[in-house]
């Protein structure tokens, strides 16, 4: 986790050679070598499915059994792969730690959090139950879980995810271990919480001399944070060097397709002047593949903004919605005094942290749930104050794509089904209109014609992301309320999402409410943005003034804390 490299004649903590994984007839590991020094942070980048996770798990033998691994895991001296499962016990959580991507899963939600430190503690150190409660609460407090003798005993489902994930922490470093492992640790985190759980584990590698090896697709984390990457893709690394090396000189085409592909705060692309490029894949020589950087250019003149003078599709006036607490429990304004315009064609952008209000927000204008007061006046009508028999005309008119597109379409029903029940329970009463509507957004949104008869589990994320679009937009909505869609996508795949997102805005001229705590994401997509904070909205600016000058102490933090890479001359050489 230290920003200085260690010598170069200093011998690796950790040494991988010629690593093999298989499960099957599947290689999903392929001839991976790489070392780590001691106290030095080691990225290893990929998108999902290229085998990192993988990589790391067969490093502390936690594959299934069906796996079948080969090649050298050195680690200070001893050779890993010889160890039996006695002696790699005594490395687990003791000398190599890890934390996981989802600590809602990793942590055990019938143990306190203080049973699943001490737990390590007394297995590993032969601490006693009390010494090990006590040791316990000053991990807690060194993580910064507040009032650490109190939470002890709280369980994971009291906690936030950022306190979840500090926890992971706690457990991970209990034994103060030599090398920690984490796999994507910051990923469904906002920006700040991000922000506080990396310079968290900086501070106790050095504290605790912890070499740190970071697996991550985040490239802004690992412009920031890292002192050397591999970058992985198919199973194989395809590059490693120092950071500031990947950054301003990438030499592998899918390295600078990565770069190109993602976005940076300091960015001035905007979806209407400029598509983001897209990673190509394409077959070369002797069957390799290749990643080509595609670009398609939007034409001479930039997309107009809407016309400010124009009236609002939506029009929202001290809007207000109310939790109310159990048992008679005092009330909780999650959506406080909120007011805002949106025009037909405009994208306006919602930012925040997690509890802010925002999707409270977002289901409150869908109906999903009855405000306390305010209006919602949708083409000049007050939907806040509709039955649900009048309402019902207009939810139509307003769409939403869901963040996870997995968990919100059904299982049990093909693409074709979801998409043809939408239509009937809308009023398009003829069966071939509903297969001609369905083809046609098919289509549209770059899928196959045969997906139609095909399950949400036989795609890929991207896909169903499509699939959430085409579910969206087959019945021809006014405004699309997209909550956190390209949060959980891999950075190329993001990048086809959001220009696909761009050009159906466009092409069916609709309203947009974007909503995301990834503040680059909505810099790009974006004509207006919106913080929201504690309930409110804290400030409001157009696509460039809100970025450069900031005037909310909120907006400043959220925007410091995005992390951004040292190395600044990536540009026009990856673009090149």
């Amino acid at each position: 986790m230290s920003a200085v490299l260690q010598p170069a004649a200093a011998a690796p903590l950790l040494e991988v050679e010629d690593l093999q994984v298989s499960f099957g007839a599947h290689r999903a590991v392929r001839g991976v070598s790489f070392s780590v020094a001691p106290g030095e942070t080691l990225a290893l980048v990929g998108e999902s499915g290229c085998g990192k996770s993988t990589t790391a798990l067969s490093l502390l033998h936690l594959l299934p059994t069906q796996a079948r691994v080969s090649g050298r895991i050195r680690f200070g001296g001893r050779e890993l792969q010889s160890l039996d499962e006695t002696a790699l016990r005594g490395v687990r959580g003791n000398e190599i730690s890890m934390i996981f991507q989802e600590p809602m899963t990793s942590l055990n939600p019938v143990l306190s959090i203080g049973e699943q430190i001490t737990e390590v503690l007394r297995r590993h150190q032969g601490l006693n139950r009390w010494t090990a409660r006590a040791r316990a609460i000053q991990l807690l407090d060194r993580v910064r879980i507040p009032e650490p003798q109190r939470r002890i005993d709280d369980f994971p489902h009291q906690l936030s995810g950022g306190q979840r994930q500090r926890v992971m922490i706690a457990i991970a470093m209990a034994c103060q271990p030599r090398l920690l492992i984490a796999d994507e640790p910051t990923t469904a985190l906002d920006v700040t919480v991000q922000a506080q759980i990396l310079e968290l584990l900086r501070e106790l590698g050095r504290e605790f001399s912890t070499s740190l090896l970071l697996i991550t697709h985040d490239l802004g984390v690992v412009g920031q944070w890292a002192d050397r990457v591999a970058v992985m893709v198919g199973g194989e690394i395809v590059e490693s060097a120092p950071t500031g090396q990947i950054f301003s000189a990438p030499r592998h085409d899918y390295t600078r397709g990565l770069l190109g592909a993602s976005l940076r705060l300091d960015s001035t692309l905007h979806c209407r002047s400029a598509r983001l490029p897209e990673v190509r894949v394409v077959a070369g020589a002797g069957g390799q593949q290749r990643y080509l950087l595609e670009t398609r250019a939007l034409g001479a003149t930039p997309a107009p903004l809407p016309d400010a003078a124009q009236p609002p599709l939506l029009s929202v006036q001290e809007l207000r919605t109310v939790y109310r607490g159990a048992h008679g429990g005092s009330e909780v304004a999650a959506v406080d005094g909120v007011s805002f315009d949106i025009r037909p064609g405009e994208t306006l952008g919602l930012v925040g942290e997690s509890g802010c209000g925002k999707s409270t927000l977002s289901k409150t204008l869908l109906r999903l749930l009855k405000p306390a007061s305010g209006r919602i006046v949708l083409d000049g009508t007050d939907i806040a104050a509709l039955d649900e028999r009048a309402l019902r005309p207009y939810r139509g008119r307003i769409q939403m794509v869901f963040q996870d597109p997995y968990g919100s379409l059904n299982p049990r029903h093909t693409v074709f089904d979801m998409l043809d029940a939408a239509l009937r329970v809308h009023g398009v009463d003829s069966h071939d209109e509903r297969r001609r509507r369905i083809v046609a957004i098919i289509d549209r949104v770059g899928l196959p014609a045969g997906a139609v008869q095909r399950y949400a589990h036989e795609f890929s994320g991207g896909q169903r992301q499509r699939i959430g679009l085409a579910r969206a937009l087959v019945l021809r909505p006014r405004l699309v309320i997209c909550d956190e869609p390209v949060s959980s996508l891999d950075v190329s795949v993001r990048a086809q999402i959001l220009n696909l997102l761009a050009e159906l805005k466009d092409e069916f001229q609709l309203a947009t409410l974007f909503i995301s705590h990834d503040l680059s994401v909505v810099k790009y997509m974006a004509d207006r943005v919106l913080v929201m904070h504690g309930g409110k909205i804290v400030e409001e600016g157009d696509g460039q003034s809100l970025w450069e000058r900031p005037q909310h102490p909120y907006t400043r933090t959220l925007i410091r804390a995005v992390p951004s890479p040292r190395f600044d001359a990536m540009s026009s050489r990856v673009a090149a």
